[in-house]
């Protein structure tokens, strides 16, 4: 696939494209619930030892079915390294902030990251420059983020949930400039090359790191629990991820990921039904400020 020239600004997006972005940001949605459901018996870095292991798996297979090399080539290396090092901190403070927080508010959270896409791609992704309106969409999901953390009486959260809240926040962050610094690399590397090997490179760090302080609950191991990590490793980590590295490679980061306003709704629903979460006030006025703004920064 030839890659478009670096100076280049990013082409609008077709329908066909936006199609496909709303199933994967659909499918997204599930995944913070997913998570919440793993770590019911999995702790946060075994957990994503395991889906990164059925994800790269399943990147692998793909891959050898169309005859795509994986080995990465002489000057490759250093891009992907600095990239599997960023996943891996941004999964683990993913999985860890879900752990200490409803799934409805990480969700929320974790729907952010086009925020910090829009912002670091303004700066670093030639053409992807912000305006007034984006600028506008940037505020008004901040103030969604605000309302989510803020309880009735406007004073923060319990202790708990407020770290969790803090962690999924710099968890979205983190995704945001991952985001962008792999639109980067897909210029010049090939997708699969790109997805697959920062899975690659997490894989030692979460097992090493979940084997020295973490204790897998054996005996609330069903298959719930592992639904939940097969969904975040085949849907997520397999499908997910190379059908948001492929948009990524010929369209703009922030507009690819802003499509992420539908993911939140998506995990809140699913949050209801699976794990009986109530829908607060607070809680649906987030949405709706994340909601909005994520669409005012998609809109062209």
């Amino acid at each position: 696939m030839r890659s478009r020239p670096p100076t280049a600004a990013p082409p609008a997006i077709p329908w066909q494209a936006l199609l496909f972005a709303l199933l994967l940001n659909a499918l997204w949605g599930a995944n913070v619930p997913a998570v919440k459901i793993g770590l019911l018996a999995v702790p946060p870095l075994w957990t994503g030892f395991w889906r990164f292991l059925l994800g790269s798996l399943c990147i692998s297979a793909w891959a050898g079915w169309s005859g795509i090399a994986l080995r990465p080539r002489r000057g490759e290396w250093g891009g992907l390294i600095w990239l599997g090092l960023l996943f891996t901190v941004q999964i683990a403070t993913m999985n860890i902030g879900i752990r200490y927080t409803s799934s409805s508010q990480a969700t929320i959270l974790m729907s952010t990251n086009p925020i910090f896409a829009a912002a670091l791609a303004h700066l670093f992704m030639p053409g992807d420059r912000l305006n007034a309106r984006r600028g506008m969409g940037l505020l008004i999901a901040f103030a969604g983020i605000c309302v989510v953390f803020l309880r009735g009486g406007g004073a923060l959260l319990e202790p708990g949930a407020t770290l969790g809240n803090a962690i999924c926040l710099g968890s979205a962050a983190l995704l945001g400039g991952r985001l962008v610094l792999s639109a980067r690399l897909l210029q010049r590397i090939e997708t699969a090359r790109v997805v697959l090997w920062q899975m690659i490179f997490s894989l030692p760090c979460f097992a090493v790191a979940g084997w020295l302080t973490e204790q897998v609950r054996w005996e609330a191991l069903g298959w719930y629990p592992l639904a939940g990590i097969a969904y975040q490793g085949i849907v997520v980590a397999g499908f997910n991820f190379m059908g948001l590295a492929m948009l990524l490679r010929r369209y703009s980061p922030s507009t690819v990921t802003s499509f992420n306003f539908l993911a939140p709704i998506f995990g809140v629903l699913i949050s209801v039904l699976l794990l009986g979460e109530g829908l607060s006030w607070r809680v649906l006025a987030g949405l709706a400020g994340v909601g909005v703004g994520l669409f005012l920064i998609a809109r062209r």
